[in-house]
């Protein structure tokens, strides 16, 4: 089969479907190729919670959140620590990234229908310099619709562009070979793939039915990473920074999310750097309800579960819930183990958790105000979280101390809990409530927390003792290593152009989204402020795709 258009996408998730929306408005013919059926549209953005990293927008300022693009860039390069002479790009990458956040971005996605959760969430609040990692002020935007709400419009768009016949959408067709004349990408091959008949996100056959081949004048490669494939991130896995890769995890995104495109691009002379930055939480917990293999939920957590290592060690700052991904990762890979637990009270599940993904909010997703407040502030927890305590298997609920150890060592197979133990560090830490003030690092950003009126209203509890049995029962949480995101991949300029080993264009090749890090090959550094996943693949499928246009 051989079809030529001027332009070829290949991948329909938010990168892929932002590139070629632009490329059809610019008046350019569009091929997109996607592997998954044409329920995939949208790849891992729908499942997302749909936040947006954004600066100094209206939203912040009815918080009384004072941000600017200098403090955002003193957060992005504090937390990136770029130090490799190929981060060149990916430093120009995020600079453009936080002047688009500031500027051009929150009005263009307006324009386009989207709106934004009020009350702002503050995301990945860090370690403890001003000049380290973390958010210093709330900028993760939640979108309206939550995932599906952030693909709405571009989806849009390209099916517009599909009924004028200006794009056309080609599924099940999965590229194994990119093709090369004279040094410059003009087409992609592959196989056509049996048609599937999986739900969103379900585990689909790899028989094939056929074989096609393509031209253009660009390709665009927007295939996402590798967070399905767990051979490749533990391959790939930053053993001396990070310590020896988990013996187990749990999948964040579905099985086709393999980074095959990287291979196969590299095989055409693509560079690909920062292999080994990658983005996995320490909050993730089996689904109950699975969809894909290994299916697992990130917990996003307010900051007064206490967290501690396998052995019922409590960890210390900055290790704290929603602070510093990535340090509390190392920490504890460093016990040996690959498991942690919160523990916590039935008041502070009922305020501070949150699952992420569009289908654990069914309330924000369904863009019906009456269900979000009747979720959000009537008495106990969201459904969806009530629903993984009493379906999960990571999940021990006790009316004592002696119950709840009883119950997470039988969860974990062992006797690494000492009861004794465990409430000495809790009666310590509840002795610190006594007072308004205290020594105990996480008491504090508690009480600072609450200053923050978005967190006092929806995501901070009122401090109390976890031992106190009024603030009953008492809970605790398994939680595993979750893959999620690739840091690196296809090393591009600003504009999305593949470089080769040599740091030259590849004439007539783009990448955009998680295959190149994000932007640049790897726009986040080192870390992720969070909101900037969705907000890479928005931005640089669009400079990838106006910036092909206008060469095409």
């Amino acid at each position: 089969m051989a079809e030529d258009a001027d332009s070829i996408v290949v991948g329909a998730g938010l990168a892929g479907l932002v590139a070629a929306a632009e490329l059809a408005d610019a008046g350019k013919s569009v091929l997109i190729v996607e592997q998954e059926g044409e329920n995939s549209i949208g790849g891992q953005a729908f499942w997302s919670l749909g936040g947006l990293f954004m600066i100094d927008t209206p939203e912040q300022r009815r918080m009384r959140i004072k941000d600017s693009p200098e403090l955002a860039l003193n957060d992005w390069l504090g937390s990136a620590a770029f130090d490799r002479d190929e981060d060149y790009w990916p430093r120009k990458v995020a600079e453009a990234f936080i002047e688009f956040s500031a500027g051009e971005m929150r009005p263009w996605l307006y324009e386009q229908g989207m709106r934004w959760f009020p009350v702002v969430g503050w995301a990945e609040r860090g370690g403890s310099l001003a000049s380290g990692h973390g958010n210093s002020v709330p900028r993760f935007h939640l979108t309206w619709g939550t995932g599906p709400g952030t693909v709405a419009p571009f989806e849009r768009r390209v099916r517009e562009h599909m009924q004028s016949g200006r794009i056309t959408l080609k599924c099940r067709h999965q590229v194994s070979r990119l093709i090369m004349t004279d040094g410059a990408a003009t087409g992609v091959a592959g196989e056509v793939l049996a048609p599937s008949t999986v739900e969103r996100g379900q585990q689909s056959s790899r028989d094939i039915q056929g074989e096609f081949e393509f031209s253009a004048g660009a390709v665009l490669v927007t295939a996402g990473g590798i967070g399905g494939n767990h051979e490749r991130v533990r391959a790939n896995w930053p053993v001396e920074r990070l310590g020896p890769a988990p013996a187990h995890m749990i999948s964040g995104v579905p099985h086709h999310v393999d980074g095959r495109m990287l291979d196969i691009s590299r095989d055409a002379g693509a560079a690909i750097i920062n292999s080994d930055r990658m983005w996995h939480y320490t909050e993730g917990i089996k689904n109950w309800d699975p969809i894909w293999p290994m299916h697992g939920i990130r917990i996003i957590p307010g900051p007064s579960s206490l967290w501690f290592d396998a052995t019922g060690q409590r960890l210390a700052a900055p290790c704290l819930p929603g602070f510093d991904t990535l340090s509390t990762l190392r920490e504890i890979l460093a016990t040996g183990y690959d498991y942690s637990w919160f523990v916590l009270t039935q008041k502070i599940i009922e305020k501070e958790f949150a699952l992420s993904g569009s289908e654990q909010n069914p309330d924000m997703t369904s863009q019906q105000w009456r269900e979000v407040l009747k979720s959000r502030l009537s008495k106990g927890a969201p459904p969806p979280v009530e629903a993984f305590k009493q379906h999960g298997e990571d999940f021990v609920v006790a009316d004592n101390l002696d119950e709840l150890v009883a119950g997470m060592n039988r969860l974990a197979g062992s006797d690494l809990i000492d009861r004794a133990a465990l409430e000495a560090q809790i009666v310590a830490r509840d002795a610190q409530i006594d007072n308004a003030y205290s020594k105990d690092a996480q008491i504090t950003a508690i009480y600072g927390a609450r200053r923050y009126l978005g967190d006092k209203l929806f995501r901070t509890a009122t401090p109390h003792k976890l031992l106190d049995a009024a603030n009953g029962p008492l809970i605790a949480v398994r939680l595993h290593i979750l893959t999620r995101k690739t840091l690196g991949g296809l090393h591009t300029n600003l504009d999305g152009q593949v470089l080769d080993g040599s740091g030259q264009p590849i004439p007539g090749l783009y990448a955009a989204g998680e295959v190149a890090g994000f932007g640049g090959g790897g726009y986040h550094g080192y870390n992720a402020l969070e909101g900037t996943f969705l907000g890479g693949c928005i931005f640089s499928g669009r400079c990838a795709g106006r910036h092909a246009a206008a060469q095409l």
